[in-house]
């Protein structure tokens, strides 16, 4: 299931390695009318390479290895323009920055990018076309209906891209089934499921009902085995197309039966030890601005420099939070920052779309209480007010706070109520499940393309 995501991104990948190969050779045709002679070729392959991987790079941070982005014909030109002119820049810094390398690829490079893009356009409307038009589906059932089915249903419809066609739903449950959602089938019980599975040539059952329950269902699903058809939990699934965990499927189990702490050790001293190579490198490179920052935000409206907040840490140990004011002091009661909000000053607008106001807390990743990447940390009122509402909503403290997070790069602005804090504990608990050097460098990386564009809040 997941796999056939990752394949599908492979394949993407490949297709742009080989249109920003055959570019260059193009290019090259197009300059020199002729076939590029084998020592042109080497003298441009190997600095473009290099180039190229930069490019792939910032394809990645762009997020045009994000399928459900690609998808979208308005996001994918936004995501496209964004990441050719920072690919450009950086190649004209590398080949000006470089003029040992033997070539001046003025005109070239004009030409390489302009070949390069109505490819690129063709590849990827190409890709798009056929993953929702013509490649293969992967076929699916579910079993059990309710309100997150249906919430399923809406996320893969708005998702054809991923290719699972939904051949049938079964409704376990006691009474008359509703006939259909969205023209797929509803089916009452489980009589003749083996027939339905052959006839439809599902792959992978979907259950949204326990079998642990279910003595039926249990045999059923057991008789069912020589078709050699894969079984995923609703929660696993919901998690792989969406970058959530479902809170409302879960319970204590599956925290028992995925978070595997004591397996995490070797991964918490390697984090340890970049979360402090990071912090050293990032103090280095800001201290001396401290006293410019501080200065103007002193100017600017009368107060501290810093901002100190109580926050809940791992294990609900409470720690101050530090980063630079961002708001005027008088008449501030100190709630929870809304959009445009009349409190924010000028030069802490500024501070805030940067990610600058959130430096200070190198001291905190310093000092243990934070790492660079994990769950932001809540206030602790806060939290025990939604923790009342909200399932499990302290189990995101079974990790280090971070100064960025999954949440953080999912592309959505999260306000304090509860329904937006319900979908960051989403993504929070994802990161907590799935978290490791490669998630944790993802995120960073990303969180570096948010600054450097300034669509921080």
């Amino acid at each position: 299931m997941q796999n056939l995501i990752q394949i599908k991104k492979f394949f993407l990948f490949l297709g742009d390695i080989a249109v920003l190969y055959l570019s260059l050779f193009l290019t090259l045709a197009v300059r020199y009318l002729e076939i590029p002679a084998a020592t042109l070729w080497e003298s441009h392959i190997w600095p473009f390479t290099f180039v190229f991987s930069a490019w792939i790079l910032i394809f990645y941070l762009g997020n045009l290895y994000n399928l459900s982005s690609t998808a979208n014909n308005k996001n994918f030109a936004r995501f496209t323009n964004k990441s050719v002119l920072t690919a450009i820049l950086f190649s004209l810094a590398f080949f000006y920055a470089n003029p040992n390398i033997g070539i001046s690829p003025k005109t070239n490079l004009l030409i390489y990018v302009f070949i390069f893009y109505v490819l690129f356009i063709l590849w990827r409307r190409s890709f798009n076309w056929l993953l929702q038009s013509y490649l293969p589906k992967e076929n699916i059932a579910i079993i059990g209906l309710d309100g997150q089915t249906k919430k399923l249903i809406q996320e893969l419809e708005g998702k054809a891209h991923l290719g699972y066609n939904i051949s049938f739903i079964i409704d376990d449950k006691d009474g008359k089934p509703e006939s259909g959602i969205n023209d797929i089938p509803v089916i009452s019980g489980m009589d003749g499921l083996a027939e339905k599975i052959s006839k439809d040539n599902i792959t992978t059952i979907v259950l949204n009902a326990d079998p642990h329950e279910s003595p039926e269902l249990r045999s059923t699903l057991f008789n069912c085995l020589p078709l050699k058809i894969s079984y995923v939990s609703f929660p696993n699934f919901y998690e792989n197309i969406t970058g959530r965990v479902p809170i409302e499927t879960i319970n204590q189990m599956w925290f028992l039966e995925n978070l595997s702490e004591g397996n995490k050790n070797a991964f918490d001293f390697i984090k340890r030890a970049y979360d402090l190579a990071l912090v050293s490198f990032i103090l280095i490179l800001t201290l001396p601005l401290w006293p410019i920052i501080g200065l103007i935000i002193k100017l600017e409206s009368s107060g501290p420099v810093f901002f100190r907040q109580t926050r809940a840490g791992q294990n609900n140990k409470p720690f101050k939070i530090l980063k630079f004011r961002t708001m005027a002091v008088a008449n501030n009661d100190f709630a929870p920052t809304k959009e445009k909000d009349a409190r924010v000053t000028r030069f802490g607008s500024f501070l805030r779309k940067s990610r600058i106001d959130e430096i200070p807390q190198a001291i905190n990743i310093l000092k243990g209480e934070m790492s660079f990447v994990g769950p932001r940390p809540e206030r602790p009122e806060y939290i025990e007010e939604l923790k009342e509402t909200i399932p499990f909503y302290k189990e995101r403290m079974l990790v280090k706070p971070g100064l960025t997070g999954w949440d953080q790069i999912s592309g959505e602005y999260h306000s304090p109520s509860c329904e937006d804090s319900m979908k960051k504990l989403q993504h929070d608990l994802y990161y907590i499940k799935n978290r490791s050097v490669y998630l944790d460098l993802s995120i960073i990386l990303k969180t570096i393309t948010t600054v450097l564009s300034r669509s921080g809040r």
